[in-house]
């Protein structure tokens, strides 16, 4: 039997685990003085009510590794094959520090989704799909999917990604001049400016355009996310072809871990673009 694990950045929720039959690794934030396990110690409204009204910048670390390495190993020996999800090396060390842990363990893998939220989530749904099959078939088909996947979102303020080290000085001082909205992406893994319009209506515009020129797969979903409030999201999805809806999930509003990064009022799409 396959088990799968897969980290809170993916943003599925702790009341989400019995859905997709999966093990959530919690990673952990530091606000203040207190840290908080994701998505368990603090709600989601708790976590808004600490970063905006008493202006707490948080900082992320990693999951608890002794628990996850007592919960893996009650599984492999039992005799089931473990596969584990992990954001992408590019943004955190969890890759790097569960993939150490379980090096020697053949039946363990570590998949680098080079993503975050909704992408991870994809990866997750294809990892279900596929989950009669051998642990090294499972590996090779998300590993195909992964360049596939697209962020595309537009965040409030940069100020977060920049103090969090995912945003360059260049590009943060870019988006904080003049009336310019940077969409940011997620190419191979890293934060980037993708594209630089005048005005949020522009970037909007941009990134509803982007279903099509990236060519949207319609055999997967597209994920409508945000952060703290849906608002600008809506507006988005009223003015994206509405041959897309169909395909849109209900909206995630992003885990904390996430949220320290991005900030409030983030929003974008997360889509899979066709081979």
């Amino acid at each position: 039997m396959i088990r799968i694990f897969v980290d809170s950045c993916s943003s599925i929720k702790q009341t989400e685990k019995e859905k997709y039959g999966v093990e959530i690794i919690p990673l952990r934030y530091l606000m203040g003085e207190v840290e908080y396990r994701d998505d368990i110690d603090l709600s989601i409204d708790e976590f808004y009510k600490l970063m905006i009204e008493e202006k707490l910048f948080p900082k992320t670390s990693l999951p608890e590794l002794s628990e996850l390495e007592t919960k893996v190993n009650s599984f492999t020996e039992n005799g089931d094959d473990v596969l584990i999800i992990t954001l992408s090396s590019n943004l955190s060390g969890t890759y790097s520090a569960i993939s150490t842990l379980f090096g020697e363990n053949k039946k363990v893998a570590v998949i680098d989704s080079l993503t975050a939220v909704g992408g991870m989530r994809i990866l997750v749904e294809e990892a279900i799909k596929n989950k009669d099959k051998p642990l090294s078939e499972i590996v090779e088909i998300l590993n195909a999917l992964v360049p596939r996947i697209k962020i595309l979102a537009i965040p409030e303020t940069l100020a977060y990604l920049h103090r969090g080290g995912r945003l360059s000085k260049a590009d943060y001082l870019l988006g904080s001049i003049l009336s310019i909205k940077p969409v940011i992406s997620l190419p191979n893994g890293s934060v980037k400016v993708l594209a630089k319009k005048i005005g949020l209506k522009a970037s909007m515009s941009y990134i509803a355009n982007c279903l099509k020129t990236m060519k949207c797969d319609k055999n997967y979903p597209i994920i409508p996310s945000y952060t703290y409030k849906p608002n600008n999201l809506e507006k988005l999805i009223e003015m994206t072809d509405k041959a897309f809806h169909p395909q849109m999930t209900e909206f995630d509003n992003l885990d904390p871990v996430i949220a320290c990064h991005w900030g409030p009022n983030a929003f974008g799409y997360i889509f899979v673009s066709k081979e």
